[in-house]
């Protein structure tokens, strides 16, 4: 089954999203990580998601605030935005009848934070700090010079990290943040072998955010798949 164009409403506007699998059941939202790594892995992602459509899951690939083809301007985007249109996205699947989960891939996994959901599942899950750290190895790389200080100066105007023009405020947004832990809602964790923070599950693969151009992985992502499908089943339960 091919994907669908659909959008959906947040208190900011109107979003695109594309919608994968049956239209009843679970339904799983996939959270791109943030900026350039988003068109490295996006590619991927519509991948995962139709295997999880093969497998009779339904998901969603929305664009968030200031991502995709959003109107919303990057330099005025904050976090509690993104994580708002989440939110939003997900009261919008329970109210149409559907147990919702997310699929947080690296940065992404800071995004459901408001959300209310029946789990979480997560690939390779960055901290804020982590992402902040990233981001200013690529801002140094292009000749730039000075710390997270520079670029979290709250006097200072937007900063171009790899063709995107990111506020201080919103990068200061992402100190301290970490993926959210809800008590009593399922919860997984997979990393990369090479990654030795704490996972559920370690598969061997080659990190695809790395790469310099978009990159495909159809075995890990069909590998993915199977987990996510095994991992709902056991929720639902």
């Amino acid at each position: 089954m091919a994907p669908r164009i659909d959008h959906y409403q947040w208190p900011g506007g109107r979003e695109a999203l594309l919608r994968f699998g049956p239209d009843h059941g679970p339904v799983v939202i996939a959270l791109l990580p943030l900026f350039e790594e988003a068109n490295r892995t996006r590619t991927f992602t519509v991948g995962l998601l139709r295997k999880l459509a093969d497998r009779g899951i339904a998901g969603l690939l929305p664009d968030l605030p200031g991502q995709g083809e959003s109107l919303v301007p990057l330099a005025a985007l904050t976090v509690a935005a993104m994580t708002e249109a989440v939110a939003a996205l997900a009261d919008r699947c329970d109210a149409e009848g559907s147990q919702v989960y997310t699929l947080g891939i690296r940065s992404g996994a800071l995004l459901d934070t408001q959300a209310r959901l029946g789990g979480r599942w997560r690939f390779s899950p960055q901290t804020g700090d982590e992402l902040l750290r990233e981001l200013r190895r690529v801002w140094q790389a292009a000749g730039q010079r000075g710390g997270a200080e520079a670029m979290t100066d709250p006097g200072a105007g937007p900063i171009e990290i790899a063709g995107n023009r990111l506020s201080p405020p919103l990068l200061a947004s992402f100190a301290g943040a970490t993926p959210f832990d809800q008590p009593g809602v399922p919860r997984r964790v997979i990393r990369l072998a090479t990654d030795p923070a704490p996972a559920d599950r370690r598969i061997d693969a080659a990190p695809l955010w790395r790469r310099t151009e978009p990159g495909d992985d159809p075995a890990l992502a069909a590998l993915l798949a199977d987990d996510i499908a095994q991992w709902l089943a056991a929720c639902a339960a």
